[in-house]
């Protein structure tokens, strides 16, 4: 498994551990994702890349992060200067979500992502270690397959809450072991309502990028079928 990915996965013990020590009413304003929040961060930082000549408060990551973690904010560099303090929802206070900085060599902008996707990921990778080997099922693309979640003792197939539809969404397993979650369903509404002007060939996840404070976290390229226009996996 990646770094980058691993150290999602690590930190979500702390996150489980941090909800124990709030009551209910906090817990609930800690795991709603407010569009205020996302803009007075966004607002934090790009004062503090102005004051400091370009530079982002970012945390450094591996460079083989995934892109949509790869720049999580390092509120550390914000606090008390720009922001009294992490938004209530970010990990760094006891909420679930992770602020992090896209599209950061030309319009650093702030986005989140859901650390509970991690947690479920994390407890697929317990059981497949525990198995011995990734019980793949069927084969999607190249090098990306379906779980047989029943080879690993799930009663019921783990799932993750879509932050743009809050449908249910699948995982995804690789060749190398590496879990992901499977977003076609979200990208084939967005390739149906979205203006854009995607090949086969490019990567359309931005188009959930771009209309969401969200990012697709834990996700694999996908690109457009030149036959269907569906979305696929991109296979490079």
């Amino acid at each position: 498994m990646k770094k980058g990915m691993l150290f999602s996965l690590l930190i979500i013990l702390s996150v489980i551990l941090s909800g124990c020590l709030y009551p209910q009413d906090k817990l609930a304003e800690n795991q709603v994702p407010y569009e205020d929040q996302v803009k007075s961060v966004q607002s934090a930082v790009d004062r503090f890349q102005k004051d400091n000549g370009g530079i982002l408060p970012i945390k450094t990551r591996d460079a083989s992060t995934p892109i949509y973690q790869k720049y999580p904010i390092d509120f550390q560099k914000l606090v008390p200067k720009y922001m009294a303090e992490p938004p209530g929802n970010s990990f760094e206070n006891g909420g679930i979500f992770q602020y992090v900085l896209v599209d950061v060599e030309t319009k650093p902008t702030v986005k989140i992502f859901d650390l509970r996707i991690a947690e479920t990921i994390r407890d697929v990778m317990i059981r497949i270690r525990a198995n011995g080997y990734p019980p793949y099922k069927e084969k999607l693309a190249d090098n990306v397959y379906s779980i047989d979640f029943k080879k690993l003792g799930f009663k019921e197939e783990p799932v993750v809450k879509s932050p743009y539809s809050n449908q249910n969404l699948p995982l995804v397993i690789t060749g190398n072991a590496e879990v992901f979650v499977d977003y076609r369903s979200d990208l084939y509404k967005a390739l149906q309502t979205a203006k854009h002007s995607y090949k086969p060939g490019d990567d359309i996840r931005e188009l959930l990028v771009k209309n969401s404070v969200f990012v697709p976290a834990y996700s694999l390229p996908y690109t457009i079928d030149p036959k269907t226009k569906d979305p696929i996996f991109l296979v490079k």
